[in-house]
């Protein structure tokens, strides 16, 4: 009975061998584990990001100008971040569009829940503007789409109607 008892201690092969392939199977089931948590956004929620805000613009009123050429929108930033305008771009029903890439003269800017004015030139009235298609004006009865672009590069569009 001691013999067979001794000759089991001495042969050591078998259990390093059992013990490393327990090893490695733990080892897999680990990473497995956090490859999948990875995948799954589990850790990217336990990431900290910080909160830049929202930008949410409604269009509260409008006006046209007697000339034809110059509309003015009221927007509300209902959002939870500061909004600054770029650009904007204004299309009639037949597709012909006036865009105005670069807005100078201080362009319209307005922080959260303020109301902010952007006069909409065209034609004449706009020395900047470029025209896709043939020039108009703002013609009583007729419907305008105006995209405003802001400088985070969010569009806004709204509908006059003159």
């Amino acid at each position: 009975m001691m013999r067979t008892i001794k000759r089991l201690f001495k042969n050591k092969k078998g259990i390093d061998t059992i013990l490393a392939a327990l090893l490695m199977v733990v080892i897999v089931v680990v990473a497995s584990v956090m490859v999948y948590a990875w995948s799954t956004g589990l850790l990217g929620s336990l990431l900290v990001t910080p909160n830049v805000g929202k930008e949410a613009l409604n269009q509260e009123n409008y006006a046209f100008n007697t000339n034809g050429t110059s509309a003015t929108l009221y927007i509300r930033n209902t959002g939870s971040a500061s909004v600054s305008f770029a650009s904007y771009y204004v299309k009639d029903s037949a597709g012909n569009q006036y865009s105005r890439t670069t807005w100078t003269n201080a362009p319209p800017a307005a922080s959260p829940n303020s109301l902010a004015t952007a006069y909409i030139n065209i034609g004449a009235s706009c020395g900047s503007c470029t025209i896709q298609g043939s020039p108009y004006t703002y013609t009583a009865g007729n419907s305008y789409t105006v995209t405003v672009i802001t400088t985070r590069n969010n569009q806004f569009v709204f509908t006059i109607i003159r």
